[in-house]
Formats: structure tokens, sequence, C-alpha cells
């Protein structure tokens, strides 16, 4: 033994079959954090200062992992041979239990992709293919941003889930809901990805409701040297794309070293840049409202959900209480010597809404999509049992989220900054995330101030220069609805009739009469105020000629509540810590941990109301302790608790007891009963948002006392009444009779948290080193469920009774949706089956199974978003081994249609099948992999939520570099 304690080793790793060096195998020393990796030799070298025994851990990816015992204090020709291995099941995880353990056994269900896995997955980036995880849903709002989602209530926010970055939150402040991986790792970085599917707020804490994604990126002290990835493919191709075939780039590259196995540096940067997938749906989300269905006529008050603008509306029969219509109706004469106020009063303005026609989305939002990434680390062993890091993980570009509107993420940004303090007993770590809205903005929004510029261009020219709807000299679409009346009323009178006359005709001679009046109306409006983008031109105030781009870049002006642009540059601080007590505690295993969150939300009164004099901070902390003991060499029985408390809100204590019992070595029965929560988002706490059609409010105290004060003495309505009512209406009731359907609200309750309790069962097994067999059941009771519930207030008429016009038309003035929980208890269940059968020569067959079906819970007043195909599978087929230079997979994955519920639409989701297949040579001269693949090869366009875009395929070519591979 040397004088210090110290063992030298030296030795060289190779393949046992091939006999050739291995590059970039770990060589870890177990209880520590220290290790190195071979060279292009395949040698290493390691001095530890701990007196001998220790234990060398010996890994390689696609290799059977070699444990040795040195028991000296000088080594200097250690022979490590490894084995090539295509087990299945032999995996390690962290994420079930915050400890390492056999995915085997681990206490609940988890899904793992290891680094082959990411190299070799059949779609077009590893991110995407997590969605061939058996229990998996993804919903896409473009090319670059998909959510994940696990055992239902998905959606393209989605709050109830967690993904963690290294150990970060990557839920951007403002939002609550992960960004997918617009600020993750590109591909040449990636160690590891886990999914643990079901409650998991016992452990992770708020909002790990519906699952945990962990991504783990690689260590610069076990994967060093140079890497590059380098991609080009292309989109939009086939028949049923809107545009023509369109170029895609991505290129990475990452660098790491590190210096006397003391310090280390990883560098990694990528780009990527695509033309969009587009949103084409013209689905009209007032269908039912349609006044002329039954003559065949198309929806005047049609509001499309990929075309913008007609979210504005106004039901006609309102003009007649309007002073400034009635000024107009009173001066406009048309060619019969009727003035407009005739026809007005003689109630030829039907109870029918009509809306500003729209612009197609393709005009007006940014389909650009690119994504600039950074990820950089600094490691230094401060010994061989502690290492400091420090983590930056930053995402630049542009994308599109589809939320309560369509959102173009223009020139956005979100920046993590991590310190960590890690051993083989403990961890603390703290990090910071920071957002930027960039130039990000509502492009509904847009829409409405395109039109309210086009209107005060040009509405005094055809009012001999009157406009009583100007704001700040910028006019008001309020112009156009105002000029529809009254054309309206114009048609009626060149149609040949007298003021009142066509009440006297038969129902459908009527409505013959009224389509007429509203295609001569819209017809000759947009010609005034509806510009065409290609080649549309206008006049401004100062006589200067502007095309359509010119009046949208005018229109971005200004922020929410003034413009369409956010100013979010909100932050989240987080600091937490865990010891296991492994060194202390030897009949047991005890792991404790702490974590404290603040959220300073930085909106500029955008999306909050936090402007300046009145900030928003909001705190929250937790503590957890989780124990573990082997009853039995065939029974774990493990069990955890985590109370957790925001300022705003009651603490929430959340417990999880499981075993795990083993028979015949390879049979794993697994049970658990757990809890999960969740308090209400950033947003389900304060938003404040005006989306035109209503406003988005936080279900605090606050925003009832603001918004809905006093509701036994004031009108509130639950919105699916309203809707009734308008039903009513529409088909031809009177107004007493057809207010009949209200139901009205006296009083409200703010929101709480939400909490779920569930049941899971499962069985794996590894068989006969061939088969791996994952099952599991679940069963899930959602108490206090956070939903949205839709408010409409009835002003009051001059004896303060209910005026029923004012419901006839939502706006943000009197339309609210206002977070709040379901008094009754919302239950779900699942199943799920995985099965992967090792064959011959390297070649694996593998599929699974999901069922999830929603029970009962909701009413008609909220959003059933449970958004969740009931039947799911995925088929997978490959080896990458196939010779020593070429390797293949293929999967295919299918849904079932289902329904789709949220705040920008409803209706149904089509059933689809997509076919994803890779091909990839390994060329050993130039170290590197040709890969050539395609996503969706079969190119049947389909879309994952309603709102979302249509997706086609994407066909590539890709080469990678890394001295790594072997």
């Amino acid at each position: 033994m040397h004088a210090y304690g110290q063992v030298n080793i030296a030795g060289q790793v190779t393949d046992d079959r091939t006999g050739e060096a291995l590059i970039g195998v770990n060589v870890l020393v177990k209880g520590t954090v220290l290790g190195t990796i071979t060279d292009v030799q395949g040698n290493f070298n390691l001095k530890i200062t701990s007196p001998p025994p220790v234990t060398l851990v010996i890994s390689f990816v696609g290799f059977e992992r070699q444990e040795i015992e040195i028991d000296q204090a000088v080594i200097s020709n250690l022979q490590v041979k490894l084995t090539e291995s295509f087990m299945l099941g032999q995996e390690v995880v962290v994420s079930a239990s915050r400890v390492e353990e056999s995915i085997l056994q681990s206490p609940v269900s988890i899904e793992k992709m290891d680094i082959l896995a990411v190299q070799n997955t059949s779609s077009d980036t590893y991110y995407k293919a997590i969605a061939n995880l058996k229990g998996v849903d993804v919903a896409s709002s473009s090319i670059n941003f998909q959510i994940i989602n696990a055992r239902g209530f998905g959606n393209t926010g989605n709050t109830r889930f967690v993904q963690l970055i290294d150990g970060m939150d990557t839920q951007a402040p403002a939002l609550n809901f992960p960004i997918g991986n617009l600020n993750g790792p590109s591909e040449l970085d990636v160690e590891s990805v886990e999914l643990i599917p079901g409650a998991s707020s016992a452990l992770y804490g708020p909002s790990a409701f519906n699952g945990v994604l962990l991504i783990n990126s690689k260590n610069a002290f076990d994967y060093q040297g140079a890497s590059a990835f380098v991609k080009t493919g292309v989109n939009h191709v086939g028949s049923s794309a809107d545009q023509g075939p369109a170029l895609m780039k991505e290129a990475s590259i990452r660098y790491a070293k590190a210096f006397n196995n003391k310090f280390a540096f990883k560098i990694n940067g990528s780009y990527s840049k695509a033309d969009d997938w587009h949103g084409t749906d013209a689905s009209d989300r007032n269908a039912e409202f349609n006044p002329l269905a039954s003559v065949g006529g198309e929806n005047p008050g049609a509001d499309r959900l990929h075309f913008h603008g007609d979210e504005a509306g106004i039901n006609l029969a309102i003009f007649p209480f309007s002073a400034a219509f009635g000024t107009i109706a009173r001066t406009t004469q048309f060619e019969n010597g009727r003035f407009a106020s005739n026809y007005m009063n003689a109630g030829d303005l039907p109870n029918h809404v009509a809306t500003i026609t729209p612009y197609k989305e393709v005009d007006l939002i940014n389909y650009g999509a690119e994504n600039m990434k950074v990820n950089t680390g600094l490691y230094y062993r401060i010994t061989d049992n502690m290492e400091l890091s420090y983590l930056y993980n930053a995402g630049f570009g542009t994308s599109i989220y589809t939320g309560a509107q369509r959102y173009s993420l223009s020139n956005f940004g979100i920046q993590q900054h991590r310190l960590q303090l890690r051993g083989d007993n403990f961890f603390f770590r703290a990090y910071g995330t920071f957002e930027n809205s960039g130039d990000s903005y509502i492009t509904e929004f847009l829409a409405k101030r395109v039109n309210d510029l086009m209107v005060g261009y040009n509405f005094g020219d055809y009012h001999n220069g009157f406009n009583p709807f100007e704001n700040q000299g910028k006019g008001d679409l309020t112009g156009y609805l105002v000029d529809y009346g009254i054309e309206y009323l114009r048609s009626i009178s060149d149609q040949g009739y007298e003021p009142g006359e066509i009440a006297s005709l038969s129902d459908a001679e009527r409505l013959q009469v009224q389509q007429m009046a509203h295609q001569f109306a819209r017809s000759t409006v947009d010609d005034r105020y509806i510009m065409d983008p290609k080649t549309g031109t206008v006049t401004d105030g100062e006589g200067n000629t502007l095309t359509f781009e010119d009046v949208k870049k005018e229109a971005l002006k200004g922020t929410i509540p003034n413009g369409p642009s956010f100013a979010d540059k909100s932050a989240m601080y987080h600091a937490e810590g865990q010891y296991d007590f492994k060194n202390e505690i030897d009949f047991m295993e005890l792991q404790m941990g702490a974590s404290f969150r603040i959220y300073d939300l930085g909106s500029k009164g955008t999306i909050f109301p936090d402007t300046v004099g009145n900030e928003i901070a909001i705190k929250e902390y937790g503590v957890y302790a989780q124990a573990g003991k082997r009853l039995t060499d065939n029974f774990k029985l493990s069990g955890s608790v985590r109370y957790d408390k925001n300022e705003n809100f009651k603490g929430q204590v959340n417990p999880r007891i499981s075993g795990v019992f083993t028979f015949n070595k390879t049979h794993n029965i697994r049970a658990s009963v757990q809890t999960g929560f969740r308090f209400p988002t950033t947003q389900g706490q304060y938003i404040n948002l005006d989306v035109l059609s209503s406003r988005l409010l936080g279900g605090l105290p606050q925003f009832y006392e603001q918004y809905l004060p006093d509701p036994e003495n004031n009108y509130y309505y639950s919105g699916a009444s309203v809707n009734a009512f308008r039903n009513n209406i529409f088909a031809g009731q009177e107004m007493s009779e057809a207010a009949t359907a209200l139901v009205r609200r006296t009083d409200f309750s703010p929101v709480k948290p939400e909490q779920v309790k569930s049941i899971e069962v499962g069985y794996k097994s590894l068989i006969q080193n061939k088969l791996l067999v994952d099952m599991v059941y679940y069963y899930n009771s959602y108490s206090d469920f956070i939903t949205q519930e839709l408010v409409v207030k009835a002003d009051k008429d001059t004896e303060g009774e209910p005026n029923y016009l004012t419901i006839l038309r939502s706006n943000a003035d009197n339309a609210f949706s206002i977070y709040t929980n379901l008094d009754s208890k919302v239950t779900t269940h699942g199943a799920a089956v995985g099965l992967t059968y090792s064959l011959v020569k390297g070649y694996q067959l593998g599929g699974n199974y999901t069922w999830s079906k929603f029970i009962s819970g909701y009413d008609e007043n909220v959003l059933n978003d449970f958004n969740t195909p009931e039947h799911k599978f995925n088929v997978n087929f490959g080896n990458r081994k196939v010779t020593d230079v070429f390797g293949f997979n293929v999967t295919y994955r299918w849904q079932e249609a289902f329904r789709w519920e949220s705040s920008f639409a409803r209706g149904p989701v089509p059933s689809y099948g997509t076919l994803d297949a890779q091909v990839s040579l390994k060329l050993d001269n130039l170290r590197s992999i040709l890969k050539i693949g395609g996503s969706n090869v079969l190119n049947n366009y389909y879309i994952q939520s309603l709102g979302g875009p249509n997706i086609g395929s994407i066909y590539y070519v890709s080469i990678s570099f890394d001295e790594l591979m072997n």
C-alpha cells in the first residue's frame, strides 16, 4: 500500500469477440463519483485516494456490465474483456425510487430509453420517439414542440406532468408546463430517458400528477471527445400538403474534456430550422348555432379553428340598442327611399350572429420554426466522493403553441442555470429558469388589430368622414360589424321588400331572403375592409400605400391589452437536496429530502395582473422521506411521505406504499397505493387574459370578487345554459321562453389544490432471457378536480332585471372562463402490456398496447379534457447490428379516434396510424454513422389534437461523427 493509501490502476478494455480495443468505456469506482473512460487504444488510468479493496464498474453501451474487485495498490496491466449483449431487462433506473435499482424490480411502472435506443430510434428525433413507449400520449403544436402525457387528461400545455432535465424542471414559469425539447440536450448529449407514468407527487412534489419524464445528459468525465451531427430532410410532401416540399436542417456539435480526472467541461450547440406544419382546419366552433342550416346556408357567425379574425362578431338584433348604429341607420337612405332605420325599427335585424370574415392562419402566424440550443457544463471533483458542477441550458427560437388561442412563439428564449454538489449518498442543487417571450404574440389578437386598422383607414370614406369608432386614431373593427348590419338591411330593400314585410313570409322563404342578405352584406363589407394578403393595398391616413405585410407590422405593435404581443420575463428559482442514509443505516433503506421554490411572475400585465407596484411572487416548499426494506429474500416493502405548502393554499400530505414480490428469480409482481396532488398553476391562480370571446381568469378569491361580485344580486349564468338559450333563440323561440333554459349561478368557490388516489398492480418478467413482459393496471380517483368554468354575465335593464340580449354575444367583459374545482369525484382506469422478444442474431420484435378509460365525474358546464384515445398500440422490429456495419429499425404506431375538449376547441380527433423507419450504415474509416429514414413514411396526414397542425411525413438523411461510438 502506498504511503497515502492511494491505488493506481492502469489497464485496457477490449471486445471479447473481436479483440478490438473499445473506445469510451466507462470505468467507475463503485461508491464514489470517481471514474474515467478508455482512450483510442482502449487504455485507462485511475488514481484513487482510498486504500484497497475497491470495486471497479466497467460499462459500455451494448455490452454486459462487469464489476471487478481490486485488492492491490498497484495494477499496471489490467485486461478487461467485455461481451456484447443483446439481453433484455438489464437496465438500472433511478427515477422510480430516487435510488438505483433494477428496472425489473421497480415498485412502479417505468420505461427507459438508453443511449442505444436514442441512437437507433426510427423517429426523426429521440424526443418524438418517446411516443413509442408504453402508455404515452403526445400532442404536437409545432414541428419542434411536442407535449408528453400519460394516463389521461392530456392537453397541448400539460400542467399535470413534470419533465426534468438533469434534475431541472423544464416548465416555463408563466405557463407551468414542460416546453418539450426546446431547451433540452441534443441527440449527441443524451445518456438516458426515463418515464414514470402515473402519480409521483410523493417523491417529486406538485404537478407530478400524471407522471415524470427524466432526461439525463452525459457527464463530461464519462463521455469525452468531439462529436458532430448533421441532418437534412424534407417535409410538406405529397398532394395533401398545402404548400410545396420544404427543406429541413439540423446540426449539432459536442466537445468534452477532462483534466487529471479532477476537472472537466463540455459544450454543446445545436440548430434546427424547418417550415412548420400548417394549421388548416376550417371546422366551425359555432356550427350548431347556424341559423341558415335548414336552407343549406353558410353560418354567418362561423368561428373557424385555423382562420383568425372571426372571433369578433355581433348579434344583429343588438344594433337597435346602439346609439352609434342608430345615428348611421337614420342617415343611410336606400334606393327605394327608405332609411336603414325604417327596417331596423320594423324588426328586420334578426337574432343572427355575424362574425368578421377571417384571414387564413398562414397569412398571420410565423411558420418559420427555428431552435438554437446551447448546453454547457463545468465539473470539479473536490474529492473521490464529491463532485461540484455547473450547468447552463438555453433554448431560443420560434415555434407555435396551441392554448386557448394560437400563439406564435416568435424569437422566444428560455435559460436555466444549475449549481449542484453531489456525492455517492447525497445531492444538493439550486437552479433558476428564466423565460423571455421575445416577439411572441396571439394570432387571433393580431387579426383583430389588422381589422381595427383597416376600419380606421377606410370607415370614414363610406360615411362622409364620420367614424364614431376611432380608437387613438387607429379605428375599431366594430365599424365592420356596423356596416355589415347596414348592408344587410340594404339587401332586404334591394330584394324589393318593405320594412317588416319579410315577417309575413314562411320560415323557408324568410330564411332564403336572410341568406341572400348575409351574402350581400359580407361581400360588400369585405370589399371595404378585408385585404388580400398577397395583392391588396390600402392607403393610410397620411397617404402612404401599405401592403398587407405593412399593415400586419403596424398591427403587431403594442402589448396586451393594447396589442397582440406578450412582454413576459417570468422566472422560477428552485433549491432541493436529498440525503441517503445507506452509510449510517444497514438494516433498511432511508432517504430524506426537501425543496423550496419561488415563481417570480414578470408579464408586465400582459398575462397576469403583475403591473408595477403589484409584483407577484409565489413561494412553495416541501419535505419528504422514503424508506424501504427487504422483508424476505423475495419481498421488498417501500413507503414514502411528502408534505408541500404553497403560500396561497393549505399544505398537502402525500403518502405512497409499494411492494415487489419476486419468484423464480425473474418474475416480479408489484403493487402500490399512492396519492398525488397539484397546486393550481401560476395561470390557475393569477391569469387575467383577454382572449376576445371571453376573459381567462385565475381562481383566487380576488378574481371572483373583481369579476363575479355579489352573485345573489347580479345575473350570472352557466356557459352551457347560455348556449342552450342561444339555440332556443335561433330556433325562433320568444325571448322569455328561451330564457327558461338559463341556469343562474348564485355562489362560487375559489380554486384549491387537486388530489388523486391511485392504485396500481403490475407484473414484469424476463422469461428465458428472451421475452420481456411488462403488464400494469391502474385505477385513479380525483378529488377537487381543477377545471375551468365558463360563466356569462347579463347586464341589468332599467328595472334591475336581466337584459337577455346582452348574453347573445360573448366578449371579455361578460364571459369569464375561471378556474375552479369540480364538486364530484372524477374516476379513470386503464391497463397496458408490453412484450419484447429477442430473436436470433440480435433481431428484436416488440410491441405494446394501452387501454385508457374515463369512468365518470364531469358535468356539461366544464371541459371534459380527458383527451385520450381508449385504445392505442405500437409495434417495433429492428436489429442495430445485422452486420458489423448495417442496422435498421421500423415502428408502427396506431391510436383510435377520440373526443378532444379544450379552451381552444371541442370535437373529434380522427384515428391514425404512422410508420417510422430507418436504416443505418457504420462508416468505420470516418468514425461515423450514416442514417436514412422517415417519420410517417406513408405520408398519411393526421392531427394529434383538435386545433393542432396537420402532420405529414419527414424524410431525412443524417450523418453523425462520434469518437466514442464503437
